[in-house]
């Protein structure tokens, strides 16, 4: 059997589409490389985070964040009235933007604390795999 691809959109909304109809709350997969996590929460569709998707400094000053899976990028929650200026603060835990399929949005968190400099795609543009979405500057 080979490997699912976690980072494929129609992957995803279609594992999605099968918890919600099934009845299930949530699924989480734990791999090596990361961890993987699907609420499926009523009116507000489902959401879904994975750990492998944050970025690492490796001793570096600025770190590009790349798009974890295919999809549409969006630098502010669509539901959020507040816009997001740059350069802006961020924290280890801050949701910096996300990932879209459909009703689907993946969270992208900063990893650790620093300045997110600069915007490296365009917002509401369709993202591949590995694009560049944003650099973030660590403290040294």
């Amino acid at each position: 059997m080979s490997a699912i691809d976690f980072s494929d959109p129609a992957t995803m909304a279609l594992l999605t589409e099968a918890l919600t109809a099934a009845g299930v709350d949530g699924l989480e997969i734990s791999r090596p490389g990361g961890q993987l996590r699907i609420i499926v929460a009523g009116k507000d569709g489902a959401r879904i985070s994975s750990t492998g998707a944050t970025p690492r400094a490796l001793g570096f000053a600025s770190v590009v964040m790349k798009a974890p899976m295919a999809g549409r990028f969006c630098v502010e929650h669509p539901t959020s009235t507040t816009p997001q200026n740059l350069p802006r603060s961020v924290s280890n835990a801050d949701i910096v933007g996300f990932v879209g399929v459909g009703h689907i949005l993946l969270p992208l968190r900063a990893g650790r604390s620093g300045v997110l400099t600069r915007l490296l795609a365009e917002p509401d543009a369709l993202v591949g795999f590995g694009d560049p979405l944003f650099e973030i500057e660590f403290p040294s």
